[in-house]
């Protein structure tokens, strides 16, 4: 059966989407249009342009995700310089060897622009912190930025999508009002599992819909011990990441949503070793069978 599907944000967790899409394929359940969030952005890209699911697990199982953490060299040199340069930069890492990482994969399939994929097949979100609006690309690039999608390059918006605050810096766009820059950040910070955005407008689909949440149910998620600042800072942006989804998600169809429970991860933990990959992909798998079980009903 063709199906729409949504994937959320959570970094490296995403590895347990491998496993869950091994068991939609299993199903034969096939993807027509894909959106996503930061890392959920990364799988819908990939699905869109044409990866089927062994070559996705083939290419993010050999990925040494350490070598996507690009510190500026100078840092690496001078002691605490890299909290100057989280300071000056607004990020540790620079996020080029993520876009060129992603960049390399989707040219495999001959995808460069928007114009190199189906019209409305992929939607990736960002947040664009200077105007205070979430963004959809491509659909809203020339509304905002008087910006062609067709000659807007799919990695870039991709990497603009997994913008982690404060870990990755910032992109920028042009904007079409004053000719100053807009800064980009990652998409989970308006919307971190956009589910509703096949539903909104024009874009209703006449498809199901099957969501992926990576951290489980936000009806079920423990609440947080807060002792010092830091807790209160990681509380704050989780808060952030997921506040507006769980009000829509406890409203919406939660039939259509397979809930991935990854809490013992963290979202940046860029040194994940392969046991720790492997109970993700098998967590995935796991949660998907089970939602298969009765899924359509």
């Amino acid at each position: 059966m063709k199906i729409d599907g949504v994937f959320s944000g959570g970094g490296v967790k995403a590895y347990a989407f491998i496993g869950a899409l091994e068991r939609v394929y299993d199903h034969n359940h096939t993807f027509e249009r894909v959106a996503g969030s930061s890392a959920g952005a990364i799988i819908a890209a990939f699905l869109a342009s044409g990866y089927q699911f062994r070559e996705m697990d083939e290419m993010i199982q050999e990925l040494d995700t350490k070598k996507l953490m690009d510190a500026p060299k100078w840092t690496t040199f001078i002691p605490f310089s890299k909290w100057v340069n989280l300071y000056f930069q607004l990020g540790l890492y620079k996020g080029n060897k993520l876009e060129k990482w992603i960049h390399k994969q989707l040219a495999r399939k001959k995808i460069h622009t928007f114009n190199d994929l189906k019209p409305g097949y992929l939607k990736v979100i960002v947040s664009d912190i200077s105007l205070g609006k979430l963004v959809v690309i491509p659909d809203d690039l020339h509304r905002i930025y008087g910006i062609n999608p067709d000659y807007f390059p799919v990695a870039k918006a991709v990497r603009m999508s997994a913008g982690f605050p404060y870990f990755f810096m910032p992109k920028n766009i042009p904007t079409k009002a004053n000719g100053k820059r807009s800064l980009i950040v990652d998409g989970g910070l308006l919307s971190n599992f956009p589910l509703w955005v096949f539903n909104a407008g024009n874009n209703r689909s006449k498809r199901p819909v099957v969501g992926m949440k990576l951290n489980g149910h936000p009806a079920r998620e423990k609440p947080r011990e807060i002792k010092n600042a830091i807790d209160m800072f990681q509380a704050l942006f989780s808060t952030m990441l997921n506040a507006h989804d769980a009000r829509y998600v406890s409203t919406s169809e939660k039939e259509n949503i397979i809930f991935l429970p990854v809490d013992h991860v963290e979202t940046t933990d860029f040194e994940l070793n392969p046991t720790a990959r492997e109970r993700l992909i098998r967590t995935g798998k796991d949660q998907a069978q089970e939602f298969l079980k009765y899924w359509p009903n």
